[in-house]
């Protein structure tokens, strides 16, 4: 496991050089960080979750001995790792083979591709699974067929799936869950708190969920530390929410968060989507004769890719708000995080920042009054009234 994560110097450099993305996915983090890394952003991991095999949970058992005893007219499989799982407890209950006995007798529907692979890895068929990959489509099939008087069981996912069992019991269905794994908090909470900190503070640009339980523990991380309200200002303002999907991103939606998601729900499309997204949210300013792009924690000068200090940002994004304006050193001291009072702080930032984006005359001194961005002549009239 990583936590925060530098690339190489990309040659040239990648889409998402310059950012830095939160990954709260606890399952194939490592995967994702890789696509995102590859692509030139930092990576700060910090699994929102654990995921918690129940092969000895007495629930799983009792629903596992239920269905072979009964048969079910439908299963849902939901999520090929569940799936698996299922199948391997009941292996290791000596069930396996009674359980694969009744699922060939049964309607199996599949949620996504990948559940497909599992249940016929499994030397199984699956009946029908959708082209969205979305359990709504799933119920409304089974709506539009009829399920008073059904028999159905759900093999579940970490969490109770909002509205679909409650939809199937209305309509008359007999309903059995099937809890294969549990998501549970992280038994090592400070990479969490650490990311919450990035967050707030905007040292991230982006964050990723590959799971609605993830986005949820994540808030209610932030809410136990008094943090949401900061939370929820970042993201609704600064701090990118990509989600694999739709369903994925319900618990910020919820909290009035908007989000990004691919047509298809997987991780090179979701990270595609960022390097659109955080690309076309950075700000381009023609200065001193350079073309100057500000991005997360460096700056592209001409497509040069200049990194530049936590400190040094902050003084260059509070010019860029007022390009071609003197920003007075007071403003620019009170941007500093932790600088006090003292204005040599701003001098000293100053200089290094300077020197980091290795082109001295972009940022100009107006003596006795504070500093300004060089913009070019002909910018001047776009700008005025910023």
């Amino acid at each position: 496991m990583y936590e925060q994560q530098q690339p190489p110097d990309p040659a040239p450099h990648g889409p998402l050089a310059g950012f830095t993305v939160g990954v709260t996915a606890a399952r194939r983090a490592d995967e994702l960080g890789a696509l995102l890394q590859r692509r030139g952003a930092a990576v700060l991991h910090a699994p929102a979750l654990r995921i918690v095999p129940v092969a000895d949970d007495s629930e799983l058992l009792a629903a596992t001995k239920g269905l072979i005893d009964r048969a079910p007219d439908v299963v849902v499989a939901t999520t090929a790792i569940g799936f698996r799982g299922w199948v391997e407890a009941a292996d290791g209950w000596g069930l396996g083979e009674a359980l694969l006995d009744r699922l060939r007798g049964v309607e199996l529907l599949a949620r996504g591709p990948k559940v497909k692979g599992s249940i016929r890895a499994a030397g199984l068929t699956e009946e029908w699974s959708p082209s969205s990959e979305s359990m709504a489509e799933v119920l409304d099939r089974l709506l539009e067929e009829g399920v008073d008087g059904r028999r159905i069981a759900v093999q579940l996912h970490g969490e109770p799936l909002p509205g679909f069992v409650e939809a199937l019991r209305a309509a008359g269905a007999e309903v059995v869950g099937v809890p294969v794994y549990r998501w549970m908090p992280p038994e090592d909470i400070g990479p969490v708190d650490r990311l919450l900190d990035a967050a707030v503070s905007r040292g991230v640009d982006a964050l990723t969920f590959t799971s609605a339980p993830a986005a949820a523990s994540l808030l209610n991380r932030a809410e136990k530390r008094g943090l949401l309200p900061e939370l929820l200002a970042a993201l609704h303002h600064d701090v990118l929410s990509a989600c694999v999907g739709p369903v994925t991103a319900l618990p910020l939606q919820a909290q009035g968060v908007a989000t990004v998601s691919p047509e298809r729900f997987r991780l090179g499309p979701l990270v595609q989507v960022l390097c659109q997204e955080l690309p076309a949210r950075a700000r381009s300013l023609p200065i001193a004769g350079h073309r100057v792009e500000i991005r997360g924690h460096a700056v592209l000068v001409d497509d040069a890719l200049r990194p530049v200090p936590p400190a040094g940002m902050s003084l260059l994004r509070a010019l860029s708000r007022r390009p071609g304006w003197v920003v007075a050193r007071s403003e620019l001291l009170r941007a500093l995080p932790g600088a006090g009072r003292d204005e040599h702080a701003v001098e000293t930032a100053m200089a290094r920042l300077r020197t980091a984006l290795g082109a001295p005359k972009l940022i100009q001194t107006v003596v006795k009054r504070g500093y300004r961005l060089a913009l070019d002549p002909a910018a001047d009239a776009k700008y005025a009234d910023v």
